[in-house]
C-alpha cells in the first residue's frame, strides 16, 4: 500500500469517527499566561502576529504588561516542524507519544484539565494533515475546544520536545 492511501484511509477513519460526534470546535480563543499574566487572546490575533509581526488589542496589552516583545512568540508560532500524519498519529499513541503528550499538555491545555491528552493529540494530527508539517499557531488553530490555555513561559522547552519526538520521523517523510 502506498503512503498517500495509508495516509488518506487514516484521515479518512478519523473524518468517519468524528460523524457521529457533535459539530467540530476549534479554538476561537486562547489564555494566554505570560509571565505572571494571564490575558484571553483570539485567536485571530495571533494569526496577525505571526504573519506580521504586530501585535495589537489584548495581545499587545499582554506583551507591554509582560515587558515582551512580539519577536519571542511570533518565532513559537512559527516554527515548522515536519510531521507525516499517519506517523505522528502512531507515535503519540504510544507510551513515549504519551509522555510527550502530558509533557507538552503542561504548556498546551484545556481550561477545565479534561481530555488534555486527546485533544492536544487532534490538535497535532489536525495541524500536519494539511501540509505535513506542524506549527504552534496551527495547533491553536485546531484545538477541539473554544478556548486553549498557552503557557507562554513554557512554550519555547514544549516545542524543542515534540520536536525531539518529531525528529526521528522525519526520516521517513
Amino acid at each position: 500500500m502506498k503512503p498517500q492511501q495509508i495516509t488518506a484511509i487514516a484521515l479518512a477513519s478519523l473524518g468517519l469517527a468524528c460523524l457521529g460526534a457533535s459539530p467540530v470546535v476549534a479554538a476561537d480563543y486562547v489564555r494566554l499566561n505570560y509571565r505572571g499574566f494571564s490575558r484571553r487572546v483570539p485567536v485571530a490575533l495571533l494569526a496577525v502576529l505571526a504573519e506580521t509581526g504586530e501585535s495589537s488589542g489584548t495581545l499587545a496589552g499582554l506583551l507591554d504588561q509582560a515587558g515582551q516583545g512580539p519577536d519571542e512568540l511570533r518565532s513559537a508560532l512559527t516554527r515548522e516542524l515536519p510531521a507525516d500524519p499517519v506517523m505522528l498519529d502512531r507515535s503519540l499513541n504510544s507510551r513515549p507519544g504519551e509522555w510527550v503528550l502530558d509533557y507538552l499538555g503542561e504548556s498546551i491545555h484545556t481550561g477545565t484539565g479534561v481530555a488534555d491528552r486527546q485533544a492536544l493529540r487532534s490538535a497535532l494530527v489536525l495541524s500536519a494533515s494539511g501540509d505535513r508539517q506542524i506549527t504552534l499557531l496551527e495547533v491553536l488553530q485546531n484545538y477541539p475546544t473554544e478556548e486553549v490555555v498557552l503557557e507562554g513561559d513554557n512554550i519555547q522547552s514544549a516545542m524543542t520536545r515534540l520536536a525531539d519526538l518529531l525528529e526521528p520521523l522525519s526520516i521517513f517523510l
